[in-house]
């Protein structure tokens, strides 16, 4: 079975970090680590707090951001990850990663996964980019990140926001090589 870290930080767009905990929950192991300002975010835009989310996932192993002694903090436990994921992510967290400063644990599982090379995704959320937003982005990526900004495509035509969310939680899902069918695929041509 797959194994994952979902980071949730306090970037507006906690609906994406949700449904990838949906998903993800079906069929792979999952650690979430939850940031403060991500518990404030997950309330004002979901109407759920941390706690009933332990309750609507009893299999998911949850941290909070202030627990640096939590196994996934260490390259010895990392590695046996199929990936992280930080959905959404706030451009503050995106800077301490760019530049190396761990204030808690979802910097440090990031700077983990660098350095051991399990796949990292980065799911920004915020626009426009600032010049120093995209230096960042630029300085993650070639330290072996995948930035993917939560822009959904349009071309398989969604009727509901929802469906907006599944194609931009499909494409993270992809990058992981975590089978889904969230979204229609292009399929070119015609319809």
């Amino acid at each position: 079975m797959k194994r994952f870290v979902l980071c949730i930080t306090g970037a507006s767009g906690s609906i994406y970090g949700y449904r990838t905990l949906q998903v993800l929950s079906e069929g792979a192991e999952v650690d979430v680590v939850l940031s403060s300002a991500g518990h404030i975010v997950l309330r004002e835009e979901l109407g759920k707090t941390g706690e009933e989310l332990k309750k609507e996932f009893p299999s998911v192993r949850f941290y909070g951001e202030e627990e640096l002694t939590a196994p996934v903090a260490s390259g010895s436990t990392l590695i046996r990850y199929d990936g992280v994921v930080v959905i959404p992510c706030s451009m503050s967290t995106l800077a301490s990663v760019a530049n190396g400063v761990n204030n808690n644990l979802i910097h440090r599982v990031c700077e983990v996964a660098l350095k051991e090379r399990v796949k990292l995704i980065m799911v920004v959320r915020e626009m426009p980019y600032s010049r120093t937003h995209i230096e960042n982005m630029l300085r993650v990526t070639e330290a072996g990140a995948v930035v993917a900004p939560a822009s959904p495509g349009f071309y398989h035509r969604p009727k509901s926001v929802e469906e907006v969310v599944d194609f931009v939680v499909g494409k993270v899902l992809d990058q992981l090589g975590f089978e889904h069918e969230l979204y229609k695929r292009w399929k070119g041509g015609g319809r």
